[in-house]
């Protein structure tokens, strides 16, 4: 059969985009790489946590080189796709954060399509979707909503409540981070344990509102197909449209090609312009020199408190507050022009360390962290058309897609920012007792964004406003890589509003073949 769309990728950017479509009674088949993730007592062991459970998977590894070293790594690939173990902050951009901004964009010509009062409608649907709870109010940089948070959140922990009580006392504005976590009971679903294992772990009682139980099992309910372990290994194309999608099924290896009308492409930041650039579509898009290019990442670093007796003996939670009070950027002889970034309250991973560490190093490195605090610096990252994502064809993986190599540097300003907040991320672990401090940087791509980004300019973006592929008039792009600058908050909530714009604008251009329904329940 011809489906009326294809959408490739079961995260916030596929089942975002996914929504609008079923919602006005489109005929959708999903496609994801990975399988569905069990959820139990197992999701709290060793093994729950994401790059050593097994949905990661290194049968297509791509080469990281970031100017200090060169390394292999593969990816998590799962029914919900990075949402399954993302912390669950979702953090709306704010409204400057779609303006052009000199010192972060420098020569990249990176600049938003549409403003962020065009967003905010997605976004405030997408936190009813998510079941974002939150205090309105005490952000110092919130934008403007239309629409309260969904639900309350639950208590500060103790280490959060200590960060709070000692960056008032330097005279910053701490508030509480909105999280997409149910801290009260639900039909068919726990409320939240504060088990301490939701950075980078499946949820156990499917309280933490991932897009696999709070979405996909009520857009299947309600007439999406979904087909899971399913690799996309190369986009047809005839003139100006898509007409084929060739797959391989990872566990049966069948291989075939399927058609729809329209084509979603939401693999991730990383996949995407992975299969863009196998497919040769780079080569019909006027911007084509650009897909794969100006990868952002946040330039993000923990600085750890130590203190003498364990701040948080129950492992309760792990991200609560965020201080913004340097977003926009402030008065420092060492602070670059422009915006700077956030800080936000990090629970250390004991966890994460017994699981990813050589077993000499676990017992150490967990007597440390049980005595840590931490606090996440988040700086903007400018994109740089060398930070890139690009093929390899001289090797080729299992499903055979041209090998996948990623290239990243920092710029001196991204390190100047993160060494300013970190200053300040010090500074509030002293006042909060911390007799030592460490700082971590984090390497991950885990916030990687950029790669196809939305643009006005032809020349310069691969995607127009309405996240259609210049050069084709049936492919979109959905997922973090259409997001033309990171900003400096979790980008998981504006992916999955972008996308929800994106899908509200196809379903509006297609005639539905069945009733439409509006506002699909959402799984509870």
């Amino acid at each position: 059969m011809t489906w009326d769309a294809i959408v490739i990728g079961s995260g916030f950017g596929g089942a975002m985009a996914a929504y609008g479509l079923v919602d006005r009674g489109h005929r959708v088949l999903m496609l994801e790489r990975g399988g569905w993730v069990a959820r139990g007592p197992d999701n709290w062991g060793s093994q729950g946590a994401a790059y050593v459970s097994s949905h990661f998977s290194m049968d297509a590894p791509y080469q990281v080189d970031t100017g200090l070293f060169r390394t292999q790594s593969g990816a998590v690939h799962c029914v919900g796709g990075q949402s399954v173990f993302y912390g669950g902050a979702s953090l709306r951009f704010r409204e400057r954060d779609f303006m052009h901004a000199p010192q972060i964009v420098g020569d990249s010509d990176a600049a938003w399509p549409i403003s962020y009062r065009d967003l905010e409608p997605a976004y405030a649907e997408a936190e009813r979707l998510l079941g974002v709870a939150g205090q309105a109010g005490v952000d110092p940089t919130e934008p403007f909503r239309s629409t309260p948070f969904t639900g309350a959140l639950g208590p500060l922990s103790a280490p959060a409540q200590a960060i709070t009580d000692a960056a008032r006392r330097l005279g910053l504005r701490p508030f509480p981070i909105p999280l997409a976590i149910a801290f009260e009971a639900q039909t068919r679903r726990g409320s939240c344990m504060r088990c301490g294992t939701c950075d980078g772990y499946a949820c156990a009682t499917e309280a933490k509102n991932d897009v696999a139980t709070r979405m996909i099992p009520a857009l299947v309910a309600r007439g999406m197909t979904l087909r899971a372990n399913v690799v996309c290994v190369r986009l047809v194309r005839r003139g100006a449209r898509v007409t084929g999608v060739e797959f391989e099924d990872r566990v049966t290896g069948e291989r075939g090609t399927l058609q729809a009308h329209t084509v979603v492409l939401a693999a991730g930041t990383l996949a995407t312009p992975h299969l863009l650039l196998a497919s040769g579509f780079d080569r019909i898009n006027p911007a084509g020199d650009t897909v794969g290019r100006y990868l952002t990442r946040h330039s993000n670093a923990v600085t750890f408190g130590v203190f003498r007796h364990a701040p948080n003996p129950d492992r309760v939670f792990d991200k609560q507050v965020a201080i913004h009070d340097f977003y926009h950027g402030i008065d420092h002889p060492d602070a670059p022009a422009g915006p700077l970034g956030s800080l936000q309250q990090l629970t250390p991973p004991v966890g994460l360390a017994r699981a990813y560490l050589p077993a000499i190093m676990r017992g150490p490195a967990s007597m440390f962290l049980s005595r840590a605090s931490g606090l996440l610096a988040m700086a903007e990252d400018q994109p740089q058309r060398d930070n890139r994502v690009f093929l390899d064809t001289r090797a080729r993986d299992r499903f055979g897609l041209p090998r996948l190599q990623v290239r990243h540097r920092y710029s001196a300003r991204d390190r100047a920012a993160t060494r300013v907040l970190v200053q300040h991320a010090r500074a509030v672990m002293r006042e909060a007792g911390a007799f030592a401090t460490w700082t971590h940087a984090i390497g991950t791509f885990s916030h990687a964004l950029g790669t196809v980004r939305m643009g006005d300019d032809e020349e310069t973006a691969p995607l127009d406003a309405h996240g259609r592929f210049r050069g084709l008039d049936n492919l979109f792009v959905t997922d973090g890589s259409a997001l033309p600058r990171s900003a400096a908050v979790n980008p998981s909530l504006t992916i999955a509003a972008n996308a929800l714009r994106i899908g509200w604008q196809i379903a509006n251009t297609m005639q539905p073949v069945r009733a439409v329904r509006r506002r699909l329940p959402i799984f509870a």
